[in-house]
Order: C-alpha cells, then structure tokens, then sequence
C-alpha cells in the first residue's frame, strides 16, 4: 500500500512563497510519475504540475507557470512543489499523487494513489 503526505501548507500574503512537500512510502517511488493537483472551496479539483519518473519532464497548468517549480527527490522519495508570486486565488487544498506510469500525464484519473492535501491560503 503506497501512502503519501503532504506539508508545507499555511496562511502567506500575496506575493509571498511557500514550498510543498510530498512523503512517499514504499520502495517504486522512482517508477512513477507524480503530480500537485489543488481544489478551491466550490470548484472541482484541478491539475497543478505533473513531474516525470526521473524528473526531467514537467508540465505546469498555465495559471502557474512562471511561478510554482515541480521537482522530486528519488533519493527521499518526495516530491516538491515550490511556490512562489502567491496571489488569493491559489488559495486551495493542495494533494500530491502517483501517477500509474513513468510519464508525466494532467488527467486526474491517470493517478491511482492520493495523499490527504494540505490547505495553502494566501491572503490579498
């Protein structure tokens, strides 16, 4: 059974950063792509980033580019999401995933494990 937990989250001003983290137990970590998906109270959850199994292909939701960096650590088996440029309406529960493959994919139903998010609110 694969477990994954998010910190990192809290309260920041806009324009402010703040770094993610994403724990993984078990011994595939460096086998799967992960991903940062995020959901506002209201809205549907949506993607955020999406890192391949080695790193070295990332995808970004376009309201994030420029300003949040997905990386992974195969070594801790973590995966990051850095976050800087805050602004209220990234305002969300942030969750990390697994992904079922090596490549990086944006579509929800192409990650198969879940961690329980952790709330990042930015106030204006």
């Amino acid at each position: 059974q694969v477990q994954l937990v998010e910190s990192g989250g809290g309260l920041v001003q806009a324009g402010g950063s703040l770094r993610l983290s994403c724990a993984a137990s078990g011994r595939t970590f460096s086998s799967y792509a992960m991903g940062w998906f995020r959901q506002a109270p209201g809205r549907e959850r949506e993607f955020v980033a999406a890192v391949n199994w080695f790193g070295g292909d990332r995808y970004y939701t376009d309201s994030v580019k420029g300003r949040f960096t997905i990386s992974r650590d195969n070594a801790k088996n973590t995966v990051y999401l850095q976050m800087t440029s805050l602004k209220p309406e990234d305002t969300a529960v942030y969750y990390c995933a697994r992904a079922r493959s090596l490549d990086s994919v944006l579509r929800e139903n192409e990650y198969t494990y879940w961690g329980q998010g952790t709330q990042v609110t930015v106030s204006s």
